[in-house]
């Protein structure tokens, strides 16, 4: 299959990263990252589908990218219409298709999480008040997949960072990002899934993953961008953005910094969402300089950090 045997449907709108793409395959039966759970985004999909020529009963399988639910809002009232089969990674499917129990855990490990990068009570609450329930059902089926499985002749290409159980789909001359690189936007690293230990780490592996691939893709949001020069972006960013981080612990007063503190050193202050993303992007980053011996993490009931060199190393590589 040949890119342009994908029909891209424009579904949701007003997330930070733009609007969703969602995928078809029609001569294969599947809906790759249906959307977020809205009327609006429902019926951009639907018509999206009987434009590429496939009757919504021939759907036949739901791909998911990531459990965050702007991507994967709609998979079960597709899977319900269309009495097709969902599918996901192993490590994201839970999240996805065990809603009710999933999301009671994630909230509990977020907070125990915000805590140890340092964040305030008061702005901790605020995050968790703006977590509301999404329209998922509590439960319904989800095939769970490891890294190289295939079905319908596409491939599992597991790509961990945005998220734990994060995929990319491969088929033919066609790659599907999800988030993994975006045309507009960095992908959050760190506050996307707190499940993570090194996220920064697992996110450049993941984006080398594809570096010799394909020279186009399918990102989760926009359309078609490049791959090797938004691998260059990303990694320029995160070099950017590590040697900043690095800079902020050597500077302030203090000799134990907290995530929380670079984080409003980098970006201000920050409330809500942005609050627990802004602390997760200096966690992951110091998290990476911690496991390259450039920073020193010292542990207890909130992770502190100091520097473990003079002066930051020029030409640092962060990718593991």
């Amino acid at each position: 299959m040949s890119v342009s045997d994908a029909v891209r449907i424009s579904v949701g709108e007003g997330s930070p990263e733009g609007t969703n793409s969602a995928y078809v395959l029609p001569e294969r039966g599947v809906v790759i990252d249906p959307g977020p759970p809205s009327d609006a985004a429902w019926t951009a999909l639907r018509d999206g589908i009987a434009d590429a020529d496939l009757a919504l009963e021939d759907v036949a399988h739901v791909f998911v990218t990531h459990w965050h639910i702007d991507h994967a809002g709609l998979t079960a009232r597709l899977a319900d219409r269309a009495n097709a089969s969902v599918h996901a990674h192993h490590d994201d499917a839970p999240l996805i298709g065990e809603y009710a129990t999933a999301r009671e855990r994630r909230l509990r490990r977020d907070r125990r999480v915000l805590e140890r990068w340092g964040l305030p009570e008061s702005i901790r609450d605020d995050v968790l008040r703006g977590d509301t329930p999404s329209p998922l059902p509590d439960s319904f089926p989800v095939v769970r997949h490891e890294d190289g499985d295939t079905v319908a002749g596409i491939e599992f290409v597991h790509t961990p960072g945005h998220t734990g159980g994060h995929v990319s789909l491969r088929t033919g001359e066609a790659v599907f990002l999800g988030d993994l690189l975006l045309p507009t936007y960095t992908p959050n690293v760190g506050g996307s899934d707190t499940r993570l230990e090194d996220p920064l780490g697992k996110y450049l592996s993941s984006v080398s993953r594809l570096e010799s691939t394909r020279q186009y893709g399918n990102p989760g949001h926009g359309t078609q961008i490049a791959i090797a020069e938004a691998i260059a972006d990303v990694r320029r960013h995160h070099r950017e953005r590590a040697e900043a981080a690095f800079q902020a612990i050597s500077t302030v007063e203090a000799a134990e910094t907290t995530p929380w503190e670079v984080a409003r050193q980098l970006f201000g202050e920050m409330e809500g969402i942005h609050a627990k993303f802004g602390a997760g992007e200096a966690a992951a980053h110091l998290q990476r300089l911690a496991a390259l011996e450039i920073v020193e993490r010292l542990e207890g009931e909130t992770v502190r950090y100091r520097p473990a060199v003079d002066s930051y190393p020029v030409g640092l590589s962060l990718t593991p």
